[in-house]
């Protein structure tokens, strides 16, 4: 396994392992990867919507309270702030930080008050520099592909802020032990914690932008099986523990994928579990006592599975939000079925001894069922929806002053 690129670069060039590139884990290079192929999914189906005339460009009003240079104060010095506050305090503990970047980053470790100087001072420039600007009060058009960046930022930070919180509820008794490292833990996340926090905060920012979300719903849909499937890749190949209950069965003859596929031991895992890998001599020079099912390959397989349905789907379903409730059904039913034999604090409710995850898996899939027995009989059709789209933009056009 591969914790960080030094672990990779060791197994193709020779080069040592827990070198200084080791600042680039694993885990957050997939994630970027990720975060890239649904910026690209979400941009060209923003594209196709609005050429299918579902949704239609959205008017951006000014804020006549934001004077000129205050918004990029604002944010060039919160940015340099926590630099100025961070990276003094990472080149004297570049060890800590090659070994785990986010929990330094994310710790309260720093130089605050460099940080407070840097970023007062930075504000005070670009406030300075920009303020003499004129104020731009002209109602603008924008297409909605254009507020990808916004969508994806905000679905991002949202969906780490969720993941981490439901990650915490999950393992409450570690949080109540160390509430203060648990909160600033660069580490655990929690799946539908994540999908649960970016919706409502996508939901609410898209309806702030005048689209309807049910069509942004339904392209969600391929975007998080991409986002889910490969971010389990991640799981796998840091050997973070998202991984299942001891396997040491033999690999029945049905299954197809290689033995790796079907039991595993994470060697060099990035939890550092199990026993010392004789003759390594990296930080992470840990593999599994017993091999595990790696479920993370598995979900992963499910996954491209659903995107490949998904895509076939997305343009010959009519009835919107159906093609995301057909999502919730098939994530809830594989999450529920994997959570199963994966190692995960189990809750004994009505007699079932099922994890948090398996619960909202149950959840998911009854919505998705609910959802879909309820738009087949009342949703609206695409044509209904392009045609009140029209006349919204046209009452939208008439409400609007002359110049615009």
């Amino acid at each position: 396994m591969y914790p960080d690129l030094s672990y990779f670069f060791h197994d193709v060039f020779g080069t040592p392992m827990d070198n200084w590139t080791a600042i680039f884990k694993t885990f957050g290079l997939i994630l970027a990867i990720t975060f890239l192929i649904c910026t690209y999914i979400l941009y060209i189906e923003l594209k196709r919507k609005e050429q299918e005339g579902l949704i239609s460009q959205i008017i951006v009003r000014p804020r006549k309270f934001l004077k000129p240079g205050m918004m990029e104060a604002i944010l060039n010095g919160i940015i340099l702030g926590v630099a100025g506050c961070k990276v003094p305090y990472i080149s004297q503990h570049f060890t800590s930080f090659k070994n785990n970047p986010a929990s330094v980053i994310f710790s309260t470790s720093g130089n605050l008050w460099l940080g407070l100087l840097i970023g007062v001072c930075a504000a005070a420039f670009f406030y300075f520099r920009y303020k003499d600007n004129d104020l731009d009060l002209s109602i603008q058009r924008v297409h909605p592909y254009q507020k990808v960046g916004d969508i994806i930022v905000l679905a991002f930070v949202s969906g780490i802020f969720g993941a981490r919180l439901f990650s915490i509820l999950e393992n409450f008794g570690d949080f109540l032990n160390d509430p203060v490292g648990q909160l600033f833990s660069g580490s655990g996340l929690t799946v539908y914690g994540g999908f649960i926090m970016g919706f409502l905060c996508v939901a609410w920012y898209v309806r702030s932008l005048g689209m309807k979300m049910i069509h942004i719903m339904d392209i969600a849909a391929p975007i998080l099986a991409v986002g889910y499937g490969i971010g389990r890749l991640g799981c796998h190949f840091a050997g973070d523990g998202d991984w299942g209950i001891d396997n040491l069965k033999p690999k029945p003859d049905w299954f197809i994928l290689p033995d790796w596929a079907w039991a595993y031991d994470y060697p060099n895992n990035v939890l550092k579990k199990g026993e010392e890998i004789v003759g390594c001599y990296g930080d992470y020079c840990y593999q599994l006592v017993n091999p595990v099912y790696p479920t993370p390959i598995w979900e992963t397989s499910i996954s491209l599975i659903f995107l490949a349905t998904l895509w076939f789907l997305r343009k010959r379903i009519k009835i919107a939000g159906m093609l995301f409730f057909i999502y919730m059904i098939l994530n809830g039913i594989a999450r529920f079925f994997i959570e199963g034999i994966r190692i995960n604090e189990r809750y004994d409710l009505l007699g079932m001894d099922w994890s948090l995850s398996q619960w909202i898996g149950l959840l998911f899939a009854l919505i998705g069922i609910a959802g879909v027995l309820f738009l087949s009989k009342f949703g609206k059709t695409m044509d209904t929806h392009i045609a009140e789209e029209k006349e919204r933009v046209r009452e939208q056009n008439l409400s609007l002053p002359k110049e615009t």
